[in-house]
């Protein structure tokens, strides 16, 4: 019966705080139009596909850092988390600053 009140707890509590964000975010836009606001003033994000790349790049970034972390529990003497968590944060951070330069240059484009 215990075991059972975590998991249940956590879906009530993220379907509670989803279900608030949603109407909430609704009301205010229903407000917005309402007051004659423009409908472009809901429009978030480029449409340009970049947020797909900067995703695909990191977790192509994250892959290779697991694979870069195995090598280096394999050969060396380090202890395993530091070989794994190292290597996934080192490649996943050079995979965001290879998509900043590349996102940059799109720009001026």
């Amino acid at each position: 019966m215990n075991e059972a009140i975590v998991p249940v707890a956590m879906f009530a509590s993220t379907f509670a705080i989803t279900y608030v964000f949603f109407t909430t975010r609704h009301k205010e836009r229903l407000a917005l139009i309402e007051k004659g606001a423009d409908a472009s003033l809901f429009a978030t994000g480029k449409k340009n596909g970049s947020n797909t790349l900067k995703f695909g790049m990191l977790f192509v970034g994250v892959a290779i850092g697991i694979l870069l972390g195995s090598i280096i529990d394999k050969t060396t003497l380090l202890p395993e988390e530091v070989g794994y968590f190292s290597m996934i944060f080192l490649c996943g951070g050079i995979s965001l600053i290879a998509f900043y330069f590349i996102d940059k240059k799109s720009a001026s484009n």
